[in-house]
């Protein structure tokens, strides 16, 4: 086992210098001690990613108060401090100068977007996507989009961040705020005149997005999940509205696919155009599918005026043609005409889902897709998804987080009980949970389901994939849920190296198949 490796911060290679008194005096911050001459070249909240040159933003944390950290930052070449009274009060002697700002964490955002130049009229497209399920996939596809319309392209998503080509591994969902400012600083560096970011509702709480105002966001759906963080599922809608106000973007559209659609469009603060892929429902769009395959799902999008978007994404699933369709009217909305977009994706939406419904079968054998979702919501649609261009029968392999939402593990087990053949329960990142108990709760919630299915309960994931693979044939599909395009599973708070699609891709070649 290896400790967890993190990804670096991404930075601009250059910043131009900000004076601290013309900082100081934007924000009318009161300084204490002289500013004279210092000039920021960074900002950073915490020391472990701090750099000389840096404004070091000492904030009330959880446990201990970020004053108590000046020394340390001061040793590592920190230029200058903020901080609140409270701050303020434990920091005598201070050889640094300190700015004064209340509730630090609230204005985050905009300092880091002042100290690397993030503002009006000197920034890329931007695009937001927020739900419960598909924003990772809608950005995608509106990055593949974006590219094929000629953009030089930016995203940032659960899985990756991407810069003008460059591939790098995320941290979290969404950065926190200063680097979010950072990395989009570095985009603007490199050319980037366009980028998708995937919102989290925990962004949105803890004021990731502070300091950017998108030109569209995008809403996707609302299901449950991370109610460990939200009391209940109106607590978990709010969280996700504050991306559709004034302060943060100028348009939006949402999806109607699920209930909560209609309380988006009826609090939305910023004018709003409506989609579907639902018979019956009335929205400004429809997405129609036309064709289903084990590697692809046409589909049309129809909207105001006649107007009518044929394509196809390179991924199996009704629902990803819902996703292709909303990034499509996000552009839209966004100024991209609609005969642009069709002529640029009337052979495909050229994009690449790392561990969305990912398909790693070789040419022969059972298909094997390996799969991200982890909620009841992202179960049902899958399964449907793989049920329907599968002849013969349905394995399904999966776990769940420990230290996690709790309360829709029996969901997650119904549901997968309900739309698969054979199920295989195994382990997921048990964190500090005993895996045993989680299992124990999966089994019999999916046996009170479906008590007959059959089931089996394999324990490590290594062993519960290839369990699937030994009694599966050709005709036969295996949908392994949860871990996607993960590289580790977390432990005891370690986390090791583990890629399901190597897993699978070995399994399958252990029994025979390509």
């Amino acid at each position: 086992m290896v400790q967890e490796s993190i990804p670096p911060i991404l930075r601009p290679d250059s910043v131009e210098p900000v004076d601290l008194n013309v900082f100081a005096k934007h924000f009318a911050l009161e300084v204490f001690g002289s500013a004279q001459g210092i000039r920021l070249t960074g900002i950073s909240m915490n020391t472990g990613d701090l750099r000389p040159g840096d404004l070091f933003v000492a904030m009330p944390g959880k446990k201990t108060h970020g004053a108590n950290f000046v020394s340390k930052a001061i040793e590592l070449g920190a230029v200058a401090i903020v901080t609140d009274k409270a701050g303020l009060e434990t920091l005598g002697g201070c050889p640094l100068p300190i700015l004064l700002l209340e509730n630090p964490r609230a204005h985050l955002g905009d300092l880091a977007a002042f100290v690397y130049g993030n503002v009006p009229g000197n920034l890329p497209k931007l695009f937001a996507t927020t739900g419960t399920n598909g924003k990772t996939s809608t950005s995608y596809l509106l990055e593949g989009i974006l590219r094929q319309l000629g953009e030089i392209t930016g995203l940032t998503s659960t899985a990756e961040r991407h810069i003008a080509g460059e591939v790098i591994v995320s941290r979290l969902t969404t950065p926190e705020s200063p680097e979010m400012q950072a990395l989009i600083a570095r985009m603007r560096e490199k050319g980037v005149t366009a980028v998708a970011v995937e919102v989290s509702a925990q962004a949105l709480s803890q004021l990731r997005v502070d300091g950017m105002h998108f030109d569209v966001v995008g809403f996707t759906n609302l299901s449950h999940d991370h109610l460990d963080d939200y009391a209940d599922m109106q607590a978990y809608l709010e969280a996700k509205l504050p991306l559709f106000t004034k302060e943060r973007a100028e348009r939006g559209v949402v999806c109607l696919d699920t209930v909560y659609g209609k309380a988006f469009v009826k609090q939305s603060d910023i004018p709003v155009v409506t989609i579907t892929s639902l018979m019956g429902v009335e929205a400004d769009w429809h997405v129609g599918i036309t064709a289903e395959t084990p590697s692809y799902t046409s589909f049309v999008l129809a909207g105001p005026n006649g107007v009518n978007i044929r394509s196809r994404v390179p991924i199996l699933g009704a629902h990803m043609a819902a996703n292709a369709g909303l990034a499509i009217v996000m552009l839209i909305e966004a100024g991209f005409s609609p005969e642009r977009i069709q002529a640029a994706i009337a052979n495909g939406i050229d994009a690449y889902l790392p561990g969305r419904t990912e398909r790693v079968t070789g040419a022969n054998g059972p298909d094997v897709y390996v799969d991200f979702g982890h909620s009841p919501d992202a179960f049902l649609n899958t399964l449907a998804a793989v049920r329907k261009v599968t002849e013969g029968r349905v394995f399904m392999v999966f776990g769940a987080d420990g230290d996690r939402d709790a309360t829709k593990r029996p969901d997650m087990a119904r549901v997968a009980a309900e739309g698969c053949d054979v199920l295989v329960v195994t382990d997921h990142h048990p964190r500090f949970e005993d895996p045993a108990s989680i299992r124990k709760t999966l089994v019999d919630a999916a046996k009170a389901a479906r008590p007959n299915i059959e089931i089996y309960e394999v324990s490590p994931p290594e062993a519960a994939i290839r369990k699937a693979v030994s009694m599966a044939q050709p005709g036969d599909a295996i949908l392994w849920a949860g871990p996607g395009h993960q590289d580790y599973r977390d432990i005891r708070g370690v986390r090791t190296p583990y890629s399901a699609r190597a897993e699978a891709r070995a399994a399958l070649k252990e029994n025979g198949w390509a």
